[in-house]
């Protein structure tokens, strides 16, 4: 299983709902993040104008760097969704996992002392439910689910995009498995 989300970003309208769901729901301290949604643009001239919202979050990488690097196994890969964590009872709070993170999506708490990021909040799929930010998107644009089952929703939604309508975070050798969805006429995919 390799558990991942899909974000649509033709439905996404920025509203930021998926930011508060999940400090709501992982009691994510002030000044952290585990979920951000950037604006990319406006670019282009009246009235062709460009702009949509990119939520950024854990990417879920192949060949997570950040577990590579942890001196103490504190970061790992769940053996049976492939989801990245962070073990708080193992981190020293050294953040070489934020330093090696392409995308800056990790966090480091001051008050704990401890590297946090997404989870897909496996703490709920544990009793069959979806993620916060999944839950609570009004333009319901976030899927998750096992990009190894062609029969899964996020499978499907990849597939029925088509390929040239589907985008990831620069890989830099870490192949990251989150994917956005943002049609050539809704915006221009910036890397």
């Amino acid at each position: 299983m390799r558990r991942a989300m899909v974000v649509d970003l033709d439905k996404c309208c920025g509203c930021k709902s998926c930011e508060v769901a999940c400090k709501q729901e992982n009691d994510v301290a002030l000044g952290c993040y585990w979920n951000k949604t950037l604006q990319i643009g406006p670019e282009g001239k009246y009235p062709d104008l460009n702009m949509y919202f990119l939520p950024t979050m854990c990417q879920q990488c192949k060949d997570a760097p950040c577990v590579k690097v942890c001196p103490t196994g504190a970061s790992y890969r769940d053996e049976k969704t492939g989801v990245v964590l962070v073990d708080k009872e193992k981190c020293i709070g050294c953040q070489y996992c934020m330093m090696a993170c392409p995308y800056g999506v990790r966090t480091f708490n001051k008050e704990s002392k401890v590297v946090e990021k997404c989870t897909l909040c496996m703490h709920l799929f544990a009793i069959g439910e979806e993620p916060a930010c999944v839950k609570n998107c009004p333009g319901a644009c976030r899927i998750v689910g096992d990009l190894d089952d062609p029969n899964s929703n996020v499978s499907k939604a990849i597939k029925e995009a088509g390929e040239e309508n589907v985008h990831y975070l620069p890989d830099v050798g870490n192949h990251p498995s989150t994917a956005y969805i943002l049609h050539k006429k809704n915006g221009t995919w910036k890397e």
